[in-house]
């Protein structure tokens, strides 16, 4: 049996294009090269596309990569080298340009099976503002919160969103991930610092209220069905406020992971069946990792959910399918075993229409 060619995107335009290097290079480590054939492609900060060797920071060493835009059979040439045919592409991008449904839409309009979730569900899982909309509409519980948009920036007024959500309180950028353009406000001090910090990286900010809570996370694997890892917990160091991009990726001190996390049944079951809940009403594929919070109460609240969740040697996602027995080789085989599943069960859909239209 042949090889699939499976072109793994890293790198691209965004504030976690060095996370995305990280968890690339797990995924092509742990690729089963019995099975697949891995063709590494990576996307610079400045959005030009290489075809790499190995996965590298300095993918400008590698050949600049082109697109013939062949629905159905794309081929991506370089210089040196025609016709690089590609049986499925996996993302393993994080952020801007690369899990908001840019690529997906690339992808799909190619008509290439892909890992993950498609247009949709990545674009509204992208936004934290649509994010907590779709979960409250959706009945799921979240923190209250508030928005704002560049243009009104002079309109925010601080003690009118103190009244409302309490102190302490939430700024974040409302379509980055890994803690970027995210602040903890706990005095009217910390406002306007806060608030320019959280437009830097975009033209929206999620105000939200502060749930004082354990940090879970759970992994969600699957299509019809989908099905929840047990919840894992992030114990972050008390030297932090809140879990940073520093605590996540550059301290190795700064967290405890705990998977499975020391819960009882009840809550475990709770947080299982609301990450499911949470990854349907978004419009999910093939996988995603759920993050909330647990109360001393016992009440839990869905923080936000990641698309492509991390895949480097901190990250919960694959830690917690290996605590199911599933490791790091057989949950990408997994991954791309669902995505091809998917893509084939998609061409029962018609394309064309017959009509007495004339053109």
């Amino acid at each position: 049996m042949s090889k699939q060619t499976i072109a793994i995107l890293y790198g691209g335009r965004s504030v976690e294009h060095g996370v995305s290097i990280n968890s690339a290079k797990n995924i092509f480590e742990f690729i089963d090269k019995d099975k697949f054939e891995p063709l590494l492609i990576g996307i610079s900060t400045q959005g030009v596309w290489y075809h790499t060797e190995a996965v590298t920071k300095d993918m400008q060493s590698g050949e600049v990569l082109s697109l013939q835009l062949n629905p159905g059979k794309p081929a991506f040439t370089t210089s040196s080298r025609k016709n690089f045919l590609v049986d499925i592409v996996f993302p393993v991008l994080h952020g801007t340009d690369g899990e908001d449904g840019s690529i997906q839409g690339l992808i799909k309009a190619m008509d290439l099976p892909m890992v993950g979730t498609g247009v949709l569900g990545s674009a509204m899982s992208m936004s934290k503002l649509v994010t907590k909309r779709l979960l409250k509409e959706s009945g799921l519980p979240v923190a209250d919160f508030m928005y704002a948009y560049f243009a009104e920036k002079e309109n925010l007024n601080f003690e009118t969103i103190e009244k409302k959500l309490g102190l302490p309180f939430m700024v974040k950028s409302a379509s980055l991930g890994s803690s970027v353009g995210v602040s903890k406000v706990k005095s009217k001090n910390d406002f306007d610092s806060a608030v320019e910090d959280g437009f830097r990286y975009d033209d929206c900010i999620l105000i939200e209220q502060y749930i004082e809570g354990r940090e879970v996370e759970c992994a969600i694997l699957g299509n019809s069905p989908a099905k929840a890892s047990l919840p894992g917990e992030i114990i972050i160091s008390k030297e932090y406020e809140f879990y940073t991009f520093d605590a996540k990726y550059v301290d190795g001190n700064a967290v405890t992971i705990e998977v499975p996390a020391k819960l009882d049944a009840a809550s475990q079951e709770k947080i299982r069946s609301l990450s499911l809940k949470a990854y349907q009403s978004l419009s999910c594929e093939d996988f995603a990792r759920v993050d909330l919070f647990l109360t001393a109460t016992g009440e839990v609240f869905v923080n936000e959910i990641n698309t492509i969740p991390g895949f480097t040697n901190s990250s919960m996602f694959p830690v917690m399918w290996k605590e199911r027995g599933i490791s790091f080789s057989s949950l990408i085989t997994e991954l791309v075993n669902l995505a091809m599943e998917r893509h084939a069960k998609s061409k029962r859909i018609e394309r064309g229409f017959v009509s007495d239209l004339k053109f």
